[in-house]
């Protein structure tokens, strides 16, 4: 559910999130984006409400709890000038030492003035923007409207905040256990003066979550190098997903990195990345294009048409051979949803080379090729609906009766939330051709390497999950 409460206490007003953004009404008044989004939380407002602890005593954020608390994210107006832990803790009645531990987390946000919240946003965060505009503030001197409305991380205890001004706080950060359970130092695979290779663990983002910066990768494996500062990321492989990662020491390494992973067309690209792939049905070999719909959260719709303004993913499948289906044991030491999948006892294990790197591409591939991933809660219940009824996907293949209600209706076939830990998917390699410094001359948008300091890099993950040992 989602409130607003004035605090008479310190004057302001205050919008409890707490993620269950789908309220009992008409759905039928509702526009059929705002009512997707709103269904989709429908689906996950038992799963919340069950999790919801009946009290909760906010203490520290260590050690880190098993599961995760329900969501709460608090949008506040600052009523006067002061230190920004004061004010929290007044504000929210929360301890100072919880506070202290948000802002190191990067969980606490603070804007000059309050942004209009998109069109998917609940009614309840609507009205909040409203009481905001009746405000009526002055423009901030010297910036535009968008530069004051920019949140930006809190990032001491120390900052002061401003009478007037906008706060988000993430109560509840999405936490990652599997942090502290993973020996960092020996996922180093490669390190030198300009960067480190991780064979990243399942369970644990790259480099951290809109709430959560403490426990992610680039953190951890930091602190095993005893770095004085953070590592940098490079490129990005989904939480669910292990396997290589190249991580930066310097930002001229990254801004070189990304224009390497950028050049060239499909077999002539100047990085190579692999990866196996643990799917529960056979693939065939070869090259494989999808037309994916350009959305900024999961899940990811793909057509075998091209569609304006949709992205081209292609993979090629090198191989694929039958595998034993994980034992229970396996799957529940990695955290592993059989998501009701039927199988014989054989899994399929591929090998896949990138051409493009989408978001989920190599997840919503396989799951449109009818061979979900293992583990991939989000895809496997689409695809087994897919299998029991092609004609219940309107958006694959175009069969002329394509409507936005169907396609939307679609999308509710898929899973609500995400994989709990890992799925059948590992980075196994990652391999470029370049000199030691990645220095690359353009001409004309291709490619010329200095041939005289040229140095081939390829880097390997250890044995994916699956297999036996």
């Amino acid at each position: 559910m989602a409130f607003f409460s004035i605090d008479s206490s310190c004057a302001l007003w205050r919008f409890h999130f707490l993620g269950l953004r789908a309220c009992a009404r008409d759905l039928c008044d509702v526009p059929l984006k705002k009512r997707r989004h709103d269904l989709i939380w429908k689906k996950q407002r038992v799963r919340v409400a069950k999790a919801r602890p009946e009290s909760y005593c906010y203490d520290r954020l260590l050690p880190c709890p098993g599961d995760d608390l329900p969501v709460r994210i608090e949008h506040l107006f600052v009523e006067k000038n002061g230190n920004v832990v004061d004010y929290l803790c007044q504000a929210l009645s929360l301890p100072s030492l919880y506070v202290n531990d948000l802002i190191e987390f990067g969980a606490v946000y603070h804007a000059l003035r309050c942004s209009e919240p998109p069109e998917t946003a609940p009614k309840e965060h609507m009205e909040f923007y409203k009481r905001a505009l009746a405000m009526d503030l002055p423009r901030v001197k010297g910036m535009s409207v968008q530069e004051s409305q920019k949140a930006r991380r809190i990032v001491s205890k120390h900052e002061e905040v401003e009478a007037g001004s906008y706060m988000r706080v993430h109560v509840h950060p999405r936490r990652f256990p599997r942090c502290y359970e993973v020996d960092w130092k020996s996922r180093i695979l490669a390190e030198n003066d300009l960067f480190v290779v991780l064979d990243k663990p399942a369970g644990v983002s790259v480099g951290g979550s809109v709430d959560n910066l403490e426990e992610s990768c680039v953190t951890f494996a930091s602190r095993a190098l005893g770095m004085a500062f953070p590592l940098l990321v490079t490129h990005q492989i989904d939480n669910c997903t292990e396997g290589c990662v190249v991580l930066a020491k310097d930002k001229d390494f990254v801004s070189n990195f990304n224009r390497l992973l950028r050049i060239g067309k499909k077999q002539t690209r100047k990085v190579d990345k692999r990866y196996l792939v643990l799917a529960a049905f056979p693939v065939p070999l070869g090259i494989v294009s999808h037309y994916m719909r350009p959305d900024h959260f999961a899940p990811h719709l793909l057509s075998q048409d091209k569609r304006q303004g949709w992205h081209l993913c292609s993979m090629e499948v090198l191989q694929c051979h039958q595998v034993e289906w994980p034992s229970e044991a396996r799957l529940r030491e990695n955290g592993v949803s059989n998501c009701e999948l039927e199988h014989d006892g054989h899994a399929y294990e591929c090998e896949v080379k990138l051409l493009t790197g989408k978001t989920h591409q190599v997840r919503a591939q396989f799951a449109a090729l009818g061979a979900p991933i293992l583990g991939d809660t989000i895809y496997i219940p689409a695809a087994i609906a897919r299998r029991q009824n092609r004609a219940i996907d309107p958006v694959l293949r175009d069969d002329g009766q394509w409507s936005e209600e169907r396609e939307e209706r679609w999308i509710l076939h898929h899973g609500s939330s995400a994989p709990k830990l890992a799925i059948g998917l590992q980075a196994s390699s990652i391999s470029w051709i370049g000199d030691t410094t990645i220095d690359i001359l353009l001409v004309d948008e291709e490619p010329i390497d200095r041939e005289s300091s040229q140095s081939n890099f390829s880097f390997h993950a250890s044995s994916p999950w699956w297999r036996a040992t």
